[in-house]
């Protein structure tokens, strides 16, 4: 790496990281600034800064407007699907979050409840969370394209006392109404909410009047309550009170409610913001992900606001709204100087328009870098992306859990040469190695289990909502003072770090990481199935894509044509259309273990062309021999 300015901020960060840290949370204003940086005494559970006091949403609007920065452009929202723009300075974008928080405070919500948000993407949506926020209480948001089921799951986790929500969400052939969904969760969930409050859009056939008692709840319109509002100062929270609970896919089909806390992440974005992005306050940021996912938690809200800077909130897709210049008119027009999205999204755009011809059309001189996450960035994407913009494409590697980079290229800190299919080094904070599955550390360029040394930096996830017991056993017991990040990877000679894609049974479809565990729970509730695997496939636009093998019950007269489409249905209404789940195969038997286990790894392997080994302990060679045809790649 040689003795530059990462290599130095590196060492810095894991030789003394009390001070590193202190260092790092003068980027913020505190309530009560904090003299400790790290509180090791409940490890392996590590709290960061446990004597500051701060509020996130003052530090994301109030300081700039004090500051003398209040006409500043602090939000710019674009709807693709209703070719319509709006501009909030910071000064507005606080007079809409005091003004819900009274709204929140007026329903009864204080320090430490929850709000569950479940908004497409619509200024609503950062108002919502930055208000709950600034009261002190804790969000969760739900992706509005998730089904009722799911929603439902997470109210019973999460227990809160208010949903905020809204009419519905746009996609280019259909809208899709929100509220039948809503109530029907409220219906399911075995925990009471307080009240439901609806951002009224237009176009939409339901109202909160409408629903006005359904699931026991009082439903009432945002705009009405807002009326008589009392507008909300920011609460002061210790820096380790939890800001948002934040879902993932468990491998059991259960969902993992990351917790991240207030004042670590505060902190770990505001660094972010500066060394790894290069963004300043008044330069303008465009992250293309959706608020539901930690993405666009970190680096559409939090992030941008956090360090003074525009964010973008687009709601449209990377082609078909109205095609795949949609990028880069956004990225003209708003004058974005850092753009961060899926390689999914690139995929799709030089699936479209493989030569870039739409590019030609903007002014996307003020795009300076391009960054990557939620999967792997392919080479070819990696090169077509490079040479269309003729800017650093930066890979990085991160997970919900973490809720910022693990591995980046430090663009405002020290830019490294960049490699392809390599996310370049470990960020400083973070310990990262490959071990074997005894824990041995790996030679270099030996494939392993990658790890992140304990403690992990501010930012990170506190534990699991209400299970600090689940936490250590999803994480940090595989490997001993270490959490087990699910990935596995090598670091090259020049310790560049490769990641080489999941070790469990969660797939990445599109960026979004679903658990083929939740799947198969939808797929077996049909009445012809008897048994079912699903697995994620390598697809060369959306990184996975689950693929089904089911068993019929005896007697089944089902076609496998009516079944595939069956279970396209289930899946939809169980899991939501993120899931994109079409591809299913009616078999005779599945191969297991003669314990029963079904083979998913191995059928995985076979369907992906890679090397594979049939384990010892199967029961019957003959069914994956009779099921290789339909595993194989092009059958």
């Amino acid at each position: 790496m040689g003795t530059n300015g990462y290599a130095k901020t590196y060492a810095d960060s894991v030789e003394d990281p009390e001070k590193f840290w202190l260092d790092a949370a003068g980027l913020i204003d505190w309530d009560v600034a904090p003299r400790q940086a790290l509180d090791d005494h409940g490890a392996p559970l590590y709290r960061w800064f446990p004597d500051g006091q701060l509020n996130t949403s003052f530090n994301a609007l109030d300081r700039h407007v004090l500051a003398g920065r209040g006409d500043d452009t602090a939000l710019i929202y674009d709807s693709a699907m209703l070719d319509t723009q709006r501009t909030y300075s910071f000064s507005e974008l606080l007079a809409e979050v005091e003004t819900f928080a009274g709204v929140l405070h007026g329903q009864g919500i204080r320090a430490g409840d929850r709000v569950v948000i479940y908004l497409p993407m619509v200024p609503e949506a950062v108002i919502a969370m930055l208000a709950t926020a600034r009261l002190g209480a804790v969000h969760s948001v739900v992706f509005g394209g998730f089904a009722a089921a799911e929603l439902a799951a997470r109210i019973d986790d999460a227990r809160p006392d208010v949903v905020v929500t809204a009419s519905g969400g746009l996609e280019p052939k259909r809208r899709v109404e929100y509220l039948p969904a809503v109530a029907e969760a409220l219906e399911t969930a075995a925990h009471r909410v307080r009240s439901v409050v609806v951002a009224s859009r237009d176009g939409f056939g339901h109202t909160a009047e409408e629903y006005d008692g359904a699931g026991g709840t009082e439903w009432a319109d945002w705009a009405k309550l807002a009326e008589t509002a009392e507008p909300q100062g920011p609460v002061s929270v210790a820096a380790t009170d939890p800001l948002y609970i934040l879902y993932t896919s468990g491998t059991t089909g259960s969902p993992k409610g990351v917790v991240r806390d207030n004042g670590s992440h505060a902190v770990a974005l505001a660094w972010s913001m500066r060394n790894i992005y290069d963004i300043a306050p008044g330069q303008v940021m465009w992250t293309a992900s959706d608020v539901g996912w930690v993405v666009g938690h970190s680096y559409i809200v939090y992030g941008p606001l956090i360090a003074g800077a525009a964010t973008v909130l687009y709601e449209g897709k990377p082609v078909g709204t109205p095609d795949a210049g949609a990028f880069w008119r956004v990225a003209a027009e708003h004058r974005v100087e850092v753009l961060f999205t899926a390689p999914t999204a690139l995929r799709a755009i030089r699936r479209a328009d493989p030569e870039a011809a739409l590019l030609a059309g903007y002014d996307v001189s003020k795009l300076r870098t391009l960054f990557a996450a939620g999967e792997r960035l392919d080479p070819e994407t990696f090169r077509w992306a490079s040479e269309s913009l003729g800017i650093p494409v930066v890979d990085h590697w991160w997970q919900t859990e973490t809720g910022w980079a693990i591995c980046a290229n430090p663009m405002g800190l020290d830019p490294q040469p960049i490699k392809a299919g390599s996310p370049t080094f470990p960020v400083p904070g973070f310990r990262v190695r490959i071990v074997d599955g005894s824990g041995t550390e790996v030679a270099a360029g030996s494939e392993g289990n990658i790890v992140l040394d304990l403690p992990l930096p501010p930012g990170t996830l506190a534990t699991l909502w209400g299970s600090d017991d689940r936490y250590r056993a999803s994480y940090l017991e595989a490997f001993e003072g270490s959490y087990a990040t699910g990935d596995s990877g090598y670091v090259d000679e020049d310790g560049y770090v490769f990641v080489m894609g999941r070790t469990d049974d969660v797939i990445n479809v599109a960026g979004h990481r679903l658990s083929t565990g939740a799947i198969e729970q939808a797929v077996a509730k049909h009445p012809d199935v008897a048994e079912c695997a699903v697995i994620g496939v390598r697809d060369s636009l959306k990184g996975q894509r689950p693929c089904g093998y089911v068993v019929l019950k005896a007697g089944s007269t089902a076609t496998e044509q009516e079944v595939q489409s069956a279970l396209a249905d289930l899946v939809r209404k169980q899991i939501g259309p993120v899931a994109d789940f079409r591809d299913v195969r009616v078999v005779e038997a599945l191969p297991k273990t003669r314990s029963g286990k079904i083979l998913r790894k191995t059928m995985r392997q076979i369907a992906d062309g890679d090397d594979f080994v049939v384990p010892s302990t199967i029961e019957d060679r003959s069914v994956l021999d009779d099921l290789m045809p339909l595993l194989r790649p092009g059958t």
